[in-house]
């Protein structure tokens, strides 16, 4: 036999091994939820793609011929991977235990992830959590990733999961700040301040807004960049210049008053804008372990 034809044959195989262990067509049927006319077919189908006889039938019982013999014996043996496969993965699901491997931009791993990783672990104390910080973008299967968080507007082809929430984006300054060098009333006085930004490239100092219709872009200087949000925060907070940051890191500081949000009439754009999602490999059978885990953050986090 060539090419890909056994695969095909697979459910005729343990169709086979089923109506030899009951001795019976009609049971065959009744145990698998199909006609006996269906597992009479699939019987002749294997016989005639194998080009052997292996039932020999009577009015009254079958019996395996010499063939037949040999070939149940492998059929059962297929059969039974099967059953220890499925017994396996369920063993895996209700034992939930073992590591839990999960990525996450570093201001999404800090804010949002770690600080509900030890209520976590005390809930699951079988389930142990490496949580790996990182903006790059990473390989789920290359790297043994069981959870991608990652900000986006649109996943990745070849990976599932579900949108968490929006990450929006604003701009945050002391009030020591604004009272030394003033506040912006428009975008464009930003030529006149000191502005933190991430300093990855070109783009991350032309800060780009929107107000209903109008659009425009505002390139922008400062002494100071850093490529993480809470050292922005911080900076903020020292009185260093006026710093883009996404709202979840933002918000805690403008709450107390250490903050002060700039421009809020305007809308402030960046590439990291988007929806936090939370992605797993499209083919990979999710075990128990990384579905709590996903469960517990949908609990937190999911709108």
């Amino acid at each position: 036999m060539s090419g890909n034809k056994h695969i095909g044959l697979m459910q005729d195989m343990a169709i086979f091994v089923s109506v030899v262990k009951t001795g019976s067509f009609s049971e065959s049927a009744r145990l698998l939820g199909v006609s006996p006319s269906a597992v009479s077919r699939s019987i002749k189908q294997l016989e005639q793609q194998l080009g052997v006889c292996l039932l020999q039938r009577t009015t009254r019982k079958l019996r395996l011929s010499e063939t037949g013999r040999t070939v149940y014996e492998r059929c059962l043996q297929l059969d039974n991977t099967a059953r220890e496969v499925l017994a396996l993965c369920e063993s895996q699901d209700s034992s939930a235990r073992g590591v839990v491997k999960v990525a996450a931009p570093k201001a999404v791993a800090h804010s949002l992830i770690h600080p509900y990783v030890a209520e976590f672990l005390s809930l699951y104390p079988d389930i142990d959590v490496h949580l790996v910080l990182d903006d790059q973008a990473l390989d789920l299967i290359e790297q043994e990733i069981d959870i991608l968080f990652r900000i986006t507007r649109q996943p990745p082809q070849g990976l599932i999961g579900r949108s968490l929430m929006p990450i929006d984006h604003v701009l945050c300054a002391s009030p020591d700040y604004l009272s030394r060098r003033g506040t912006p009333t428009h975008p464009k006085t930003l030529a006149q301040h000191s502005c933190i930004s991430l300093g990855e490239n070109d783009a991350d100092s032309k800060w780009r807004f929107r107000q209903g219709e109008s659009r425009l872009t505002v390139p922008v200087t400062g002494r100071y960049r850093a490529n993480h949000s809470r050292v922005r925060l911080e900076a903020a907070e020292q009185g260093i210049g006026i710093a883009s940051l996404p709202v979840f890191v933002a918000e805690a500081g403008i709450a107390n008053g250490s903050i002060i949000q700039v421009l809020p009439d305007w809308e402030f754009e960046t590439a990291y804008t988007g929806d936090l999602w939370m992605l797993y490999p499209a083919t990979r059978h999710i075990p128990a372990k990384v579905s709590l885990f996903a469960d517990y953050i949908v609990g937190k986090l999911g709108r």
